[in-house]
């Protein structure tokens, strides 16, 4: 799957859609870097590098707002190069359909800017040697490069009643992250900073959206139940996403602080509001709740865990898809609940010569 798998379109700052969730204060942070980084001289160009972009639309805001600041430092000719990475099964032909097409995209605001990609996956190195000033990427590390173990009894790691299952995914995690951080220490320049934005976990160790996870099973079970799904099928159905918590984020720095010449700068997990539970709380409205989320969990999930059908029919996953859809619709309009969703912003900055 792409590096970048719950990709969907942006809304302006301020929507009540979900994928706006952490935006606001990610688009911040990627804008104060952006005013206070290290700059080039003209002509070599600032570079910015989106790790895990899938289709673009994650980054259009933070990065629009980036190229913004940056303009207030150099001149309008002085070029910047935007790098967005993916692994090569990514769809880059959608990728660049969005930069072109959507009201968003920055090189609709920046004549100036200049786009590019590179299909190969970021647990290594990616871009050339203190290449990149800023860096961003949001909701693609807590997607795992491989699955350690079988999950016997739940579709995500966190909510598996098994603690060997729950620790082999955590080493991963924890591998992944290193990885993550060690590479981005040898692109980022001098003074260069990376912003991040990503799922955290809750203290039980949980990464959050229990109703929506608990629902998800209990109608996955269900289409089991009305054979429209065998047993097998279902056990092979996995979620590899993982929440990571604060000292998670930092294992890779301590005891020193610094990794790779690189140092966090700002680190913050805090659940973030769910702005349909909050619509919800205004009009009581739980059919408009409840397809509000899983509109945004068939976007995000419901391809991967369609991956798990024998035969790989269209037809049949399409089918599925809209089934598992309407069990999930109606599960959640019979029980609304609030969904917690933590979320975690981190900024690193690499040590300047």
């Amino acid at each position: 799957m792409p590096e970048s798998s719950m990709v969907v379109q942006p809304d302006p700052i301020g929507s009540s859609r979900l994928q706006t969730v952490g935006l606001r204060t990610a688009t911040k942070l990627f804008e104060q870097a952006a005013a206070e980084v290290p700059l080039p001289a003209s002509p070599r160009p600032v570079v910015i590098a989106e790790y895990g972009s899938g289709n673009a639309h994650n980054g259009l805001l933070p990065i629009g707002a980036g190229i913004a600041a940056l303009r207030k430092r150099v001149r309008p000719e002085h070029p910047i190069a935007v790098t967005h990475t993916d692994i090569p099964d990514n769809d880059f032909s959608a990728l660049f359909r969005t930069l072109r097409d959507d009201p968003f995209s920055y090189l609709r605001t920046d004549r100036a800017t200049f786009a590019s990609a590179v299909g190969r996956s970021y647990l290594g190195q990616i871009l050339p040697s203190e290449g990149v000033h800023l860096g961003w990427s949001a909701w693609a590390i807590h997607w795992l490069s491989r699955m350690p173990a079988d999950i016997p009894d739940h579709i995500q790691p966190s909510y598996s009643a098994d603690a060997q299952v729950r620790a082999a995914y955590a080493r991963q995690a924890a591998h992944d992250w290193h990885e993550f951080i060690a590479f981005r220490g040898r692109e980022l320049s001098p003074g260069g900073r990376l912003v991040v934005m990503t799922m955290g976990q809750h203290d039980d160790g949980r990464l959050g959206l229990e109703p929506l996870f608990d629902g998800l099973m209990r109608a996955l079970s269900g289409l089991q139940d009305q054979r429209l799904l065998t047993a097998e099928e279902l056990r092979r159905m996995r979620l590899p996403i993982v929440g990571r918590s604060e000292a998670d984020f930092r294992s890779p720095f301590a005891p020193s602080g610094r990794f790779e010449r690189l140092r966090i700068t700002h680190l913050v997990v805090a659940d973030e509001p769910d702005r349909f539970w909050q619509q919800y709380q205004n009009d009581r409205d739980a059919t408009a709740f409840a397809k509000s989320w899983v509109g945004f969990t068939r976007a995000a999930v419901f391809d991967t865990l369609l991956e798990a059908l024998d035969p790989a029919d269209a037809a049949r996953r399409s089918r599925l898809a809209d089934a598992l859809e309407a069990a999930l619709t109606e599960l959640l309009v019979a029980a609304p609940e609030p969904m917690p969703i933590p979320v975690a912003h981190i900024v690193v900055e690499k040590q300047q010569r």
